[in-house]
């Protein structure tokens, strides 16, 4: 990435991506990534630069439960919608491949017909960090999918829990993926998953599963009509899909369509982008003071000292932690 750090590189790196080159998207997303001071220098300046030319996409958001069939769904879905003139950005959020490098690679290899689409473009999360962090570079990355041309981007969650929160809170709209089953199947559903939800999609409803996945649909409906609804502009529907053999994915777009019309027309759309705009803003100062925390060389010195206080409850937590913040303050 030396070449990246150059100068006047983000000016050159911002107009091939604006152009649509891929090779620059790539290269774009691999700077934002970067931890490195000079490219996180070069990465500001790049998203200055093509911030005018965001905001444009429908923004959506994937979850489901290994097994339920995520990639197949994800791969015919953005076929679908290129076939339909559209391009797409399948970018992912995942905690585990923060970790080891997880499944989201094997799902790139196993949407190889979508990946072979040149008016898609699959990326998986960074590697290494928190699950912040990723979530923090999925958002530029989906800034710089926007700004090269990509009119839908779907984040997916390959994780589960606080993967899915953080997924929904930089999304236009959160669908959540399930297979047929119902009954003791819902009872395995997290009531804050169902509550995220802004379209709720039965997957291989087909075959021998086509009359467990018409009931599972009924009951995952009943028991979202008991749930508080997340806009009072959306009631959220479920519908069924075989993604195995692309058939009820028309419906998933439309209904996509009809969502955003409903919250444009209600002005509900912007102002979760602006919610979700200055959520982002606050995270990054948390993130960035956690950083200069730990930078300060007296900070540093006394955190495995109050953390052995704490943990021998020789000293409360809140009490430990204002003593280490009055250390920052001491300048």
């Amino acid at each position: 990435m030396n070449e990246a750090a150059g100068d006047g590189e983000a000016e050159r790196l911002a107009a091939r991506l604006k152009a649509g080159d891929r090779a620059a998207l790539a290269r774009a997303i691999t700077l934002v990534e970067s931890t490195r001071a000079d490219h996180r220098a070069q990465a500001e300046r790049l998203l200055d630069l093509i911030l005018p030319d965001t905001g444009r996409a429908i923004r959506i958001g994937l979850s489901g439960a290994p097994g339920v069939g995520k990639s197949t769904f994800t791969e015919a879905f953005g076929l679908l919608l290129t076939g339909l003139g559209h391009k797409v950005a399948v970018l992912a959020v995942d905690p585990s491949s923060a970790r080891t490098g997880g499944s989201i690679l094997g799902d790139k290899t196993r949407m190889e017909e979508l990946a072979r689409d040149p008016a898609a473009f699959i990326r998986p999360s960074p590697s290494g960090g928190t699950l912040g962090g990723v979530a923090r570079r999925t958002r530029e990355a989906m800034l710089l999918t926007e700004a090269a041309g990509y009119d839908v981007v779907l984040v997916e969650t390959v994780g589960v829990g606080q993967s899915e929160t953080a997924v929904a809170d930089m999304v236009d709209l959160f669908v959540l993926l399930l297979a047929p089953g119902g009954g003791d199947a819902l009872q395995g559903i997290k009531r804050g998953i169902m509550e995220l939800a802004d379209l709720v999609v039965v997957n291989k409803s087909d075959g021998d599963l086509k009359a467990a996945a018409k009931r599972a649909a009924m009951e995952y409906q009943a028991a979202l009509h008991l749930m508080r609804p997340k806009s009072a502009h959306w009631t959220v529907p479920v519908t069924q899909v075989s993604a195995l053999h692309a058939q009820g994915l028309e419906a998933v777009w439309e209904t996509v369509a009809a969502y955003r019309q409903a919250l444009e027309k209600s002005g509900e759309f912007l102002e979760n982008r602006r919610h979700q705009a200055t959520a982002w803003f606050w995270s990054e100062l948390k993130e960035g003071f956690a950083e200069v925390m730990l930078s300060d060389a007296v900070v540093a010195a006394e955190l495995p000292r109050a953390e052995q206080a704490v943990a021998a409850g020789e000293v409360t937590p809140s009490v430990a932690a204002r003593q280490i913040l009055r250390l920052l303050g001491r300048r």
